[in-house]
């Protein structure tokens, strides 16, 4: 029986491999072999080649602000980007094959069970009146006021990091500053948040990593396997920690979620897991982004680090300068709901547009001289690095002000770190930070 469940399983997960990621990479290869603009964006991992990104982005707005490509739409203009993201007429559900034998073929091979970014009912890929409700319960842990209270602990989280990397420092020893600070500092943030004990907090963050490319077009079917087993453990390990705080609650986010799951207005199991699988994940995954490329940032541009030390009071507008600079997120997609009209074009229900948040990043109709760092830019919280719309990120209060704290801390302690070489980029594609950053700091 046992043999014959997994040679079943690993038929679903073949069907959906083969629906999900070799069928639409290959269309998008051919498509951009013949030069098609959305087919070069989706077919290459650009987030290893920022030139390569940014050339494609330049090319993209050039063609206009909404382009129209063999299977879907993409805009690089940030105006259209943000009507995209803010409207009604868009939907943030993931693209499936339809009601034909394809989709029939879909729904077999899908696991509903599942959680994942991308799997319903994620907050990610929810519309109202679903959305609004998951949101609501959670908003409150993230907002500027709340977040603030949290400055102080992020503040001695960084400084204990930081202590014990003080020995190693003085003997001169290579750190790793992803592994070593840029993931820890906002893991351990998150996990007090939401009640996860010290002793689970790696395993948490092994989890996000492992499922980080859950977001990619393109896996082989090795790779989803292991993204799969990633969520699948996930699960388990996120049903157990629930049911612990259910027999006893702290003052956490997670407790509360639990103790409103069978009110008026709570959550399912299923909604639950979804929603504390997405907030935990997401609390952590792309800051240790934005900590990532705000040090490699700094360090590329010293007289930016310069100024920064000389006016203090500019961090938290280096921080939107980082993340517009460089994403923590290339891209998202939204899918039309009904037939409607963006930038003079008409776009038919259920057509797809990618929206580059990285090349809006660097619109020259925005942004001034949009290739230039420069940590004291008027506009630089302008960017769309955090979405927009109703699916604005809950986390960014959080994120700006870890990215703020932690940077300070880091470079206040180390002002003369060294990066090596041996920097090496994660290998998702719509997650864009750091794999590691071997560093010595004194």
């Amino acid at each position: 029986m046992q043999i014959a469940s997994f040679a079943r399983e690993e038929v679903r997960r073949g069907v959906r491999w083969s629906l999900g990621h070799a069928l639409p990479t290959g269309m998008t290869r051919i498509a951009a072999r013949r030069g098609d603009l959305q087919g070069r964006l989706m077919s290459r991992n650009l987030s290893q080649d920022t030139a390569a990104l940014q050339s494609l982005a330049d090319e993209i707005r050039r063609s206009g602000p909404l382009h129209t490509a063999k299977f879907a739409h993409v805009t690089a203009s940030l105006p259209v980007v943000r009507e995209v993201l803010s409207s009604n007429d868009f939907g943030s559900g993931v693209f499936t094959p339809g009601d034909g034998p394809l989709g029939r073929l879909w729904a077999w091979a899908d696991d509903p069970e599942r959680i994942g970014p991308l799997q319903p009912p994620s907050l990610l890929v929810t519309e109202p009146p679903s959305h609004t409700r998951y949101r609501k319960l959670v908003t409150r842990v993230f907002t500027v006021r709340a977040v603030e209270r949290l400055r102080e602990r992020t503040a001695q989280i960084g400084a204990g990091l930081l202590d014990d990397l003080a020995e190693r420092a003085e003997r001169g020893e290579v750190v790793d500053l992803v592994a070593e600070y840029c993931a820890l500092l906002p893991v351990t943030v998150i996990a007090e948040v939401l009640g996860v004990p010290p002793e689970d907090r790696q395993r948490v963050l092994d989890f996000g990593t492992a499922a980080a490319p859950s977001l990619d077009l393109g896996l082989s079917f090795g790779e989803l396997r292991s993204v799969e087993r990633a969520l699948d453990d996930f699960r388990g390990w996120l049903i157990a920690h629930l049911e612990r705080l259910r027999e006893q609650p702290g003052e956490d986010l997670m407790s509360q979620l639990v103790a409103v799951q069978d009110e008026e207005g709570g959550l399912n199991q299923a909604e639950l897991l979804a929603t504390a699988g997405l907030v935990l994940a997401a609390g952590f995954e792309t800051t240790v982004n934005l900590l990532g490329n705000g040090i490699v940032l700094l360090r590329e541009h010293p007289e930016q680090l310069e100024r920064l030390r000389a006016e203090p009071d500019l961090m938290p507008n280096a921080v939107d300068e980082i993340l517009r600079f460089d994403p923590p997120v290339l891209l998202t997609g939204r899918v039309a709901v009904r037939d409607t009209d963006v930038a003079g074009r008409r776009i038919r229900c259920g057509s797809i547009v990618t929206t580059l948040l990285a090349g809006a990043n660097r619109d020259p109709e925005v942004f001034a001289n949009p290739h230039a760092f420069d940590v004291a830019r008027e506009n630089a919280r302008d960017h769309v690095s955090f979405s927009a719309g109703r699916h604005y990120c809950l986390g960014a209060a959080l994120a700006r002000m870890e990215g703020e704290v932690g940077l300070r801390a880091l470079f206040d302690r180390y002002p003369d770190l060294v990066l090596l070489p041996g920097a090496r980029r994660r290998p998702t594609r719509i997650l864009r930070g750091w794999g590691a950053l071997p560093t010595r700091l004194a």
